[in-house]
């Protein structure tokens, strides 16, 4: 029998690409038998580290245009079967927002934290997703809010962070959602059915 093999999810709660993978990591392990890393990161982490950021002044190419990213986050929304709200400002704490997906994962509910983050950004009424706005996310999956509350703002949950979008960047990792099979690397939640095509060859090797 093949072992199980370990996805890696490299995900930003601020990254609407990361909230659509994110809606499918379940079906993902139940199909390919494997299983689930949550790894949050900041994804301007990643762009500082690698020099350059598509986001920073004109967009690069339209595929970094706000209204365009808006209709295909919609359209994969609609084929996922999940709610999608454009957020109100593009002018919010991603650092928070991956900070505290970061402490949730040190107190054990890296997945279940992971995706309900990202879907009060993407995917509710929820306006605005500050500190109290997490603290509340992590009450609703059963975390002590005074705990998390000291490990959203203790340093070693920064150090933490950081570490993790250094070492996806060494790794190859230039934005997120990233996805890792052993050395092999897919980028994107447009690259999903490539992962689960990959997961299903090993499966027969």
């Amino acid at each position: 029998m093949s072992a199980v093999r370990t996805v890696e999810f490299f995900f930003s709660p601020g990254s609407r690409y990361s909230y659509l993978a994110a809606s499918r990591m379940d079906g993902l392990a139940a199909k390919a038998r494997c299983t689930v890393d949550w790894r949050p990161v900041n994804g301007p982490d990643i762009r500082a580290l690698r020099g350059r950021d598509p986001f920073a002044g004109v967009p690069q190419s339209g595929q970094y245009e706000w209204a365009y990213r808006e209709r295909d986050a919609r359209r994969w929304a609609e084929y996922y079967g999940i709610a999608f709200r454009e957020p109100p400002s593009h002018q919010f704490d991603f650092a928070l927002l991956a900070r505290a997906a970061f402490a949730a994962k040190r107190l054990g509910a890296a997945a279940v934290y992971g995706w309900r983050i990202c879907a009060t950004v993407y995917g509710s009424a929820v306006w605005p997703v500050d500190e109290a706005a997490c603290v509340a996310v992590a009450t609703e999956v059963g975390l002590a809010p005074n705990e998390f509350t000291a490990t959203l703002r203790d340093p070693e949950t920064a150090r933490g962070l950081a570490s993790a979008a250094a070492e996806a960047v060494e790794r190859g990792a230039f934005g997120v959602p990233t996805f890792f099979v052993g050395d092999e690397m897919f980028w994107g939640n447009d690259r999903l059915v490539l992962l689960e095509r990959a997961l299903e060859r090993d499966s027969r090797s």
